[in-house]
């Protein structure tokens, strides 16, 4: 039996992605901070399936002890919201940079097969080239994109350095039934609609983003991971392709929710350190491993939205 180690796995994504190991047989652990609430090992109902480690990602001595017999390690953990990270740039680069560099070592002289590193479209920086493609610089011009490019670079330094099997994904906005951050757009406008509250946006509606399935992401992390060692020391793009803007998105949820919710827009343009328009080519990705969405917006809208009526309980206070 493969042994998988998921680093931030109590998280949203991670939470997903431990389920999908669970199922595909693997013994899996996650690693993460001790959470008051919102454990997604809980949620999706594999709490006691998963061996979980509570510790911090920066703490050499705990990742030592997860890393341990290893096959596979898939590293979540991080600072993942913009705003926070503006507030607090050393707790940020503490857990997405030295969290970062400690896995990796740990993995090294652990002697790990692979591991899948999640970096951040976020991480190419604001640019009028898009979509963003793997060879495009990477320009961070704020702290979370920088603390993801810093991510980035160094995870892949470890191949040529020192032979470890390690790939970098750079994802577009995942979204999904599952995810508890309510400041971000999607949990947020949906829960606001199911609750016929006024949802306040940090926009005037025009910003555009690329938004992929929580379960195609998912499916990305499996592909790279199956791929390894071959991709080793590289990234991969993976979203569909397709922008979309706050306006649409409004009215897409508006449309899934039925409801005639009015979101207040708070601000012109974009929030400062938020970039206004990003989206990516996926085209390496899909080549190297034959992955690609299977989830179009409309559909996983009507999941999101299904799996928030289903638990209203884990809903903000309006």
């Amino acid at each position: 039996m493969a042994r998988a180690l998921v680093t931030g796995g109590q998280g949203f994504i991670g939470g997903h992605l431990c389920r999908a190991l669970v199922e595909r047989g693997d013994s899996v652990i996650a690693l993460d901070l001790p959470l008051a609430q919102g454990n997604a090992l809980e949620l999706h109902g594999i709490r006691g399936e998963v061996e979980l480690i509570e510790g911090d990602v920066a703490e050499r001595g705990t990742v030592d002890q997860a890393v341990r017999g290893a096959d596979s390690v898939f590293h979540l953990a991080a600072q993942t919201l913009v705003g926070p990270a503006a507030e607090d740039p050393t707790g940020t680069f503490r857990s997405n940079v030295q969290g970062t560099w400690t896995l990796l070592e740990a993995c090294r002289e652990a002697g790990v097969s692979r591991v899948v590193v999640a970096a951040s479209d976020k991480a190419y920086g604001p640019s009028d080239r898009l979509p963003y493609r793997e060879d495009h610089e990477l320009q961070p011009a704020a702290t979370y994109e920088g603390s993801k490019a810093a991510t980035d670079v160094i995870s892949r330094s470890y191949w040529p350095s020192w032979g470890l099997p390690v790939a970098v994904t750079r994802l577009a906005n995942v979204y999904g039934g599952g995810d508890l951050n309510f400041s971000r757009l999607i949990p947020e406008l949906i829960t606001a609609c199911l609750e016929d509250r006024v949802p306040g946006i940090r926009s005037d509606g025009s910003p555009r983003r690329d938004f992929l399935h929580v379960s195609d992401a998912v499916a990305a992390y499996l592909a790279i991971d199956d791929m390894l060692p071959e991709g080793a020391g590289e990234a991969f793009n993976a979203g569909t392709g397709t922008p979309r803007s706050v306006n649409e998105v409004i009215e897409a949820i508006k449309a899934a929710t039925r409801s005639d919710c009015r979101p207040a827009l708070l601000s012109e343009g974009s929030l400062q350190g938020e970039i206004d328009s990003q989206f990516v080519d996926a085209s390496k990705l899909r080549e190297a491993t034959g992955w690609s969405p299977q989830v179009d917006f409309e559909d996983g809208l009507a999941e999101a939205v299904s799996w928030y009526r289903e638990h209203p309980g884990i809903r903000p206070a309006g």
